[in-house]
């Protein structure tokens, strides 16, 4: 099931999750584009949606193919000491944060990140999503500060969010991080991945719309001024999800 709720299984999913390369192809004009971003800015944005296998992947792709060796993630900043805990010992110590179900925390985020450390191409990673009830622009702003706050190998840094978050001018939503970021650092851009279709597992498996004449190879290039990252099909990820089931006399479980 992509919804799990054991540490045990958990754990079994990021052993079993293979991290191999990912064939992306990458346009020239995007190539260029990316690594301008990285140049002026340090930051390189990545929108996605949360719960497809995939996304991880997509990330250690990008990563790999430029250079970045700093990675920001939307998790939340109170899961830092356990995830430098799994990082460093390889066993993931248990942690309320880790169960909400959403997506952004997956079996093969966590494998991903732990090839890199094993490999020494992570450097610096940042999580960057705290509590916060001041409402949405401002809660954006709040995440944008930490970014910047954080250290920044000479490399850059990957900054991985939901594709709410990403943008690098202002929505219907408001200020989104990466229109705070773009603020202070000139230069960044944002790529977006489409998926063309597939599951994605968010609280409960979702399906993407099919999108027709898509390519069937994944591919980052530049369309109508974006960048575009093309995932033809998409699978669910295995999502810790703890559901706690309301009982008799009130009681949970």
């Amino acid at each position: 099931m992509p919804g799990i709720g054991s540490l045990e299984a958990l754990q079994r999913a990021v052993s079993e999750f293979r991290t191999a390369d990912i064939e992306l192809s990458i346009d020239s004009t995007a190539q260029a584009a990316a690594r301008r971003s990285l140049d002026e800015s340090g930051l390189l944005l990545l929108g996605e949606t949360p719960g497809v296998r995939e996304n991880p992947l997509l990330a250690r792709a990008l990563m790999t193919s430029f250079g970045i060796t700093g990675l920001a993630l939307e998790w939340p900043t109170e899961l830092a000491p356990a995830i430098s805990d799994f990082l460093a010992g390889g066993r993931l110590p248990d942690h309320d944060l880790l169960w909400s179900g959403e997506g952004r925390i997956t079996a093969g985020h966590l494998a991903v990140l732990q090839e890199r450390i094993r490999a020494d191409r992570l450097q610096a990673l940042t999580l960057f999503d705290g509590v916060s009830d001041v409402g949405w622009s401002r809660r954006e702003a709040a995440m944008a500060d930490r970014i910047l706050a954080a250290r920044s190998p000479e490399s850059g840094t990957l900054v991985v969010a939901g594709d709410a978050h990403t943008p690098t001018t202002p929505t219907t939503l408001g200020m989104p991080l990466g229109a705070r970021l773009a603020e202070k650092r000139r230069g960044v851009r944002e790529i977006r991945i489409r998926y063309g279709g597939g599951d994605y597992y968010n609280l409960r498996t979702h399906d993407f719309k099919k999108r027709f004449g898509f390519r069937k190879q994944v591919r980052l290039h530049v369309e109508q001024g974006q960048l575009i990252l093309d995932l033809p099909a998409a699978t669910e990820a295995v999502v810790p999800h703890r559901v706690v089931v309301a009982g008799p006399a009130g009681a949970v479980w």
